[in-house]
């Protein structure tokens, strides 16, 4: 009996220890999140298979830190090993612990890796400590940084950018159209640092001698706030005709807090896109969703400033399953126009961005009631369209695409003292929309793939009661529920047992 237990044993043994050897060497895993957070998408596989050069990777990690945050140094190690295994050897790592030694974290700092202060818990006390989370990609004498590794964030997308921007021998040319009162590059910064990762952005003024770049991928359009010349539209649908794109972000009314008052504004791009199918209506999006506004109130104590929630501010939560949205939460919009479409079946119109459940337009011109009392009779409306692409032949006989927002403000940064910094999906809006535009391989797919952050304060108040009783009430039932059982199934043994010896 002992030997038989004893070969079972070892067999047992053998089994588990040749199951964990087969798993290291392949590192087999399931991924069950919903966003396939732990699989590399298509787009990373086909840039490891077309690796020419070796690519090392260096992760500065520090040790021994808080458990959620050292989940991110994990995640970020096995994707490595994926990499590493896809490519065939071709991508290698290693991983440095700047706290060992001062020259190492000299390093660190000296290749661009950003110090971060976490707070860590020692002893019922809350303190501060030092840490590195970065990498930094190396492809021959080249190199190029990831500073810090945001737990939870996109990171196949920072490291596939990272080797794409490194291994591409060439950029696609984003061109932004300028003369007609659009914002320069440097009024856009924080989109301008997130296109230069993979192309080659520009600014074009047209002229008689001058046409839209050949090389141009896209070719942008940012809140011209002038009349455009019927010239230079010409040069845009010769553009078009030879397969470029176009992405288009008008301003159809305009307000003026001043004067408390809004408008709609004509500069012939309307119209152009009118001649497309695509009609952006003269009228302001009102929504129950929406951003507020700072209010001086005369008291008895003086002035006093109060937050009003404004509906003409829309906060837009509703997207569409499209690459230019996907995994976008909020876009932030101001006096933002519906669109809809006037075209025929030639074309593909996609909706991209809606309002919300409850909302309304108001057609220009209006006057803002910074203190009206808004109730939901105000808003008989829903899902109006906001964004919207549109595939098809939209100048001679080569199919092209376009990119149509209602609202041309929305990724202005400004500049001097009015410089702003943007909410993050309005630049991720901006940028995914190019990224569909002009980037074939998919990478656009990860830009925002990482783990959604969906906290309970989104829950409503009654719903969190029911979960937080349910919570703390089930396991007592449940106990309660198996005593009984066990005290009913007891109580029909005896009875069992009493009826036999009698």
């Amino acid at each position: 009996m002992n030997k038989k237990l004893f070969a079972s044993t070892g067999l047992l043994i053998l089994i588990i220890v040749a199951f964990n050897l087969v798993s290291n060497e392949f590192h087999a895993r399931f991924d069950l999140t919903e966003d396939h957070e732990y699989t590399l998408s298509d787009a990373t596989t086909d840039l490891l298979d077309n690796l020419e050069d070796p690519v090392t990777i260096k992760a500065y990690f520090s040790q021994n830190l808080p458990p959620d945050i050292a989940k991110t140094r994990q995640d970020f190690q096995e994707m490595l090993i994926e990499y590493a295994n896809r490519s065939d050897g071709k991508v290698v790592y290693e991983f440095i612990n700047p706290g060992e030694k001062e020259s190492i974290e000299q390093e660190a700092n000296k290749n661009g890796i950003r110090t971060v202060m976490i707070n860590v818990r020692e002893k019922d006390q809350m303190k501060q400590q030092k840490a590195f989370m970065g990498a930094l990609v190396l492809l021959g004498s080249d190199q190029e940084v990831i500073p810090f590794i945001e737990p939870g964030a996109a990171m196949e997308y920072a490291l596939s950018t990272a080797i794409k921007k490194l291994s591409v021998k060439e950029k696609p040319v984003i061109a932004f159209l300028q003369g007609h009162g659009e914002p320069s590059l440097n009024e856009m910064i924080e989109a301008k640092e997130n296109l230069n990762i993979l192309y080659t952005t520009q600014e074009v003024k047209l002229s008689d001698s001058t046409d839209i770049p050949a090389n141009a991928k896209t070719l942008v359009i940012i809140r011209p706030t002038d009349s455009i010349p019927t010239t230079h539209f010409q040069k845009i649908e010769n553009f078009i005709s030879k397969g470029g794109r176009v992405m288009v972000a008008i301003n159809r009314v305009d307000g003026n807090f001043q004067y408390a008052s809004g408008n709609a504004v004509s500069t012939g791009l309307e119209k152009w896109l009118q001649a497309k199918g695509v009609e952006v209506e003269d009228n302001f999006v009102l929504d129950t969703k929406c951003g507020s506004v700072t209010m001086q109130q005369q008291t008895s104590f003086g002035m006093l400033q109060q937050q009003i929630q404004f509906p003409y501010i829309p906060v837009v939560a509703r997207f569409a399953n499209h690459p230019t949205v996907k995994g976008l939460e909020s876009v932030i919009l101001q006096f933002a126009s519906s669109i809809k479409y006037t075209g025929d079946t030639t074309r593909r119109f996609i909706p991209l961005a809606f309002s919300s459940e409850q909302s309304s337009s108001a057609k220009a011109p209006v006057y803002f009631d910074i203190q009206k009392r808004w109730t939901q009779n105000d808003f008989p409306e829903s899902g109006l369209i906001m964004a919207a692409a549109v595939e098809g032949k939209l100048a001679g006989s080569t199919r092209s695409k376009m990119v149509v927002i209602g609202d041309g403000d929305f990724p202005i940064n400004g500049s001097g003292e009015q410089v702003r910094k943007l909410n993050p999906d309005n630049v991720n809006l901006l940028v995914n929309g190019i990224d569909w535009l002009s980037d074939d391989t998919g990478l656009i797919e990860l830009r925002t793939k990482g783990a959604v952050s969906r906290p309970i304060a989104q829950l409503e108040d009654t719903t969190k009661v029911i979960l937080k009783y349910t919570n703390f009430l089930l396991p007592i039932l449940l106990a309660i529920g198996y005593g009984i059982y066990r005290a009913q199934r007891n109580k029909m043994k005896r009875y069992q047992w009493m009826s036999e010896t009698w």
